[in-house]
């Protein structure tokens, strides 16, 4: 399994941002796919999830509902994160991962709010 994130970058309140995920070494559009974070000094925390099936269902963390979409294209095996009305406390690196989790995590992408 391999994951690589992209996407990240600094970014004034309020503004917006479109995370990557490039995913390989599996059958990308059998798995649920989910995107974490993790502040600095903080655990990392589920963000959002999309599943696997035609239709996609999606959920979103209540710190993110309203704000970000999560969206997959099984064509090009890649998962995305739209961000938007960014507010400081998103700032983190961030990562996807299927779901069951598999044990390798990307090296993930740094997402900085500041003005």
């Amino acid at each position: 399994v391999q994951l690589v994130e992209s996407g990240g970058g600094l970014v004034q309140p309020g503004g917006s941002l479109r995370l990557s995920c490039a995913a390989s070494g599996f059958t990308f559009g059998s798995w649920d796919m989910r995107w974490y974070r993790q502040a600095p000094g903080k655990e990392r925390e589920w963000v959002a999830s999309i599943t696997s099936t035609t239709g996609d269902k999606t959920n979103y963390a209540d710190s993110v509902k309203g704000r970000f979409t999560i969206s997959r294209d099984n064509a090009k095996n890649k998962v995305y994160l739209q961000m938007n009305s960014l507010k400081a406390e998103d700032t983190a690196v961030y990562y996807c991962n299927r779901w069951p989790n598999s044990g390798s995590w990307g090296q993930g992408t740094q997402v900085t709010v500041s003005s």
